[in-house]
This record gives C-alpha cells, sequence and structure tokens, in this order.
C-alpha cells in the first residue's frame, strides 16, 4: 500500500542553480531543502526569501514544501527555490497568477556570468597597460 501524498512539481532556475519543487496540499507549513529545514539550509533573510511566493498569496500554512537544489550559490539556490514555488502554486490555483506576477516571482531572472574572453584575465579584466 502506498502513502504517496498528492504533490505539484515545478523546477525553478537563477544563475546556475536548479531547483526541483514539490508542492504537497495539507500541510503544515514545513519547508525543507535538500533534507533539511530552510531555516537550517538557508540562514539569515534567505529563508523569508524562499517562502515568500506563500507568504505574498496567504498559503504558508497550507503546504508542505520540499526542494532539492544542486548548483550556485545560496542566493542563487534561494532564489531558485522561490521561483519553483511560484511556479508549483499556479499548478494549484491559476488565479494566483496576478498576484505572483505583480510581485515579480514569474519572471525568469536570466542574468548569468559573463564568459572569459581570449586576451584577457577575466570577461573584463585586461592585462596591466604599461606605457613605457
Amino acid at each position: 500500500m502506498s502513502t504517496a501524498r498528492q504533490y505539484h512539481f515545478a523546477t525553478g532556475k537563477r544563475k546556475t542553480a536548479i531547483a526541483r519543487v514539490r508542492l504537497f496540499e495539507a500541510g503544515s507549513g514545513e519547508v525543507t531543502v535538500n533534507g533539511q529545514p530552510s531555516k537550517k539550509y538557508f540562514f539569515g533573510i534567505l529563508p523569508e526569501k524562499v517562502i515568500s511566493p506563500l507568504t505574498i498569496t496567504d498559503r504558508q500554512k497550507v503546504f508542505d514544501v520540499e526542494a532539492k537544489v544542486i548548483g550556485g550559490g545560496k542566493d542563487g539556490q534561494a532564489e531558485a527555490v522561490r521561483a519553483g514555488i511560484s511556479k508549483a502554486l499556479l499548478l494549484y490555483d491559476p488565479s494566483l497568477r496576478i498576484t505572483l506576477k505583480r510581485a515579480g516571482f514569474l519572471r525568469r531572472d536570466s542574468r548569468t556570468r559573463e564568459r572569459k574572453k581570449p586576451g584577457l584575465h577575466r570577461a573584463r579584466r585586461a592585462p596591466q597597460f604599461a606605457k613605457r
């Protein structure tokens, strides 16, 4: 007998971070990231950034969130999870689209690291110029 709970699945991306998010209905508001509570995995203001789509739509205590994140740093991972939660909320209730869109949670932030160019030290850092 399977005890699988129904969930809504979505992916979120930011920089090089990719988050696979499952939003479980009839939850208690528990948010886990890579098997750890979000307050332990993320620190400071990042846990609030992660659950902001749930907060803005008054759904904090309605869902449990499980996220698996790979790549990037903590800030990029937090924003990737936020994007995943936003997309999963749309699958649950499409009428939340206006609220999430106004908050800017449905737009993919495409800013990524610029590639290194030949003849330069980094993307734009040129070798030191010697006049004489």
